[in-house]
């Protein structure tokens, strides 16, 4: 297996002081996705940003991994409605030129 795009899930909890529980409860509930090979379990390089996020709310902020689904959901749907509110700006602009 390639692990140049891997993070050892060991290492990451090292270095952030959390208990691999908290990695696997994030993938239970779908959050996140972890690949494993004979002898350790990875997560993936480009979900790294994400899951630092989570670890924040989760250490900083003592939000369980419940509230951390809600917090993940609300960011994905502001974010879906940002790219709606600038794409109606843009069909907006659109015909303002016409005229």
């Amino acid at each position: 297996m390639n692990t140049a795009n891997l993070i050892s899930v060991d290492e990451f909890c090292v270095c952030h002081g959390i208990d691999q529980t908290f990695i696997h409860a994030l993938q239970q509930i779908g959050l996140i996705e972890l690949t494993r090979d004979e002898t350790s379990v990875y997560i993936y390089g480009d979900e790294l940003p994400q899951l630092e996020k989570f670890v924040r709310l989760y250490a900083e902020f003592n939000i369980n991994v419940e509230g951390i689904e809600t917090v993940a959901l609300l960011l994905e749907r502001i974010t879906s409605l940002q790219d709606e509110i600038i794409a109606l700006k843009n069909r907006l602009r659109l015909y303002e030129d016409i005229e």
